[in-house]
């Protein structure tokens, strides 16, 4: 089973639109897909780019797995209103907090870490995104903060740092002291990806496309291509879909 875990869909249209994403799923012979919205909203707007994504999971609920999207520069409250919503009415698979797109410090005390303490609350999983776009405000030691204080939290480290080999370092190095981080190499290249699963075993790192931003068809046979031979078929399984089932409960 082939799963990308990291994809964007919305109701504002174009590429983003849910038609244009199973199309693209069909090209790339995609299983399934993580999917959270494209942060093009204003506002309160967030909450029908979340519906969006909920719609899309009742209408395929074999292809689309949910993920949330909170903001807490809307407002601490409407961001913990949004976990609760996407958690108990929507049953996504967890929370996704994004300090380069809406401009917060991932561990921010008075931002972040009070819709952080509601995803642990509530039980689900918190995706991170992890980028030089906003290299100091979601550096992976702010991360690293996080796993420490909320070890019950699965966390999902979104692009592993882009393409900056500093920032790649740095996410292999606090997720083997984290054991409760994921990597998603989305957004990335392929020494970052093969890097990570040599430092940290093929069981913590999951293919993602970043779509419609990547082309998934592009982006899965990139993957393929370096893991035929550097890797084992088992682990291959894993990266490419398998982490993500177990991750999630699938199987």
């Amino acid at each position: 089973m082939i799963i990308d875990a990291d994809t964007h869909i919305a109701p504002t249209g174009g590429a983003f639109t849910l038609e244009q994403h199973l199309a693209r799923m069909e090209r790339a012979g995609i299983d399934k897909t993580l999917t959270w919205l494209k942060p093009d909203y204003v506002g309160e707007e967030i909450e029908g780019h979340n519906r969006y994504v909920y719609e899309a999971t009742r209408r395929y609920p074999d292809r689309i797995l949910g993920f949330g999207w909170a903001d807490p520069t809307v407002s601490v409250e409407h961001a913990k209103k949004m976990v609760q919503i996407c958690t108990e009415e929507y049953g996504f698979y967890g929370i996704k907090l994004n300090g380069a797109q809406n401009n917060f410090t991932i561990d921010d005390p008075h931002l972040a870490l009070p819709v952080i303490e509601e995803i642990a609350r509530v039980g689900t999983r918190l995706a991170l995104h992890i980028g030089p776009d906003a290299y100091e405000r979601t550096h992976p030691l702010r991360a690293r903060e996080i796993a420490r204080r909320f070890p019950e939290l699965t966390i999902l480290m979104v692009h592993m740092g882009m393409t900056n080999w500093d920032m790649n370092q740095a996410v292999v190095e606090v997720a083997a002291e984290c054991p409760n981080m994921i990597l998603i190499g989305s957004a990335t290249n392929d020494k970052a990806i093969l890097y990570a699963i040599e430092r940290l075993g093929a069981d913590r790192v999951c293919f993602g496309s970043d779509a419609p931003f990547g082309r998934p068809h592009v982006v899965r046979a990139m993957y393929e291509a370096l893991l035929m031979y550097d890797v084992e078929a088992s682990e291959r399984t894993l990266v490419m879909g398998g982490n993500i089932a177990r991750i999630f409960h699938l199987e």
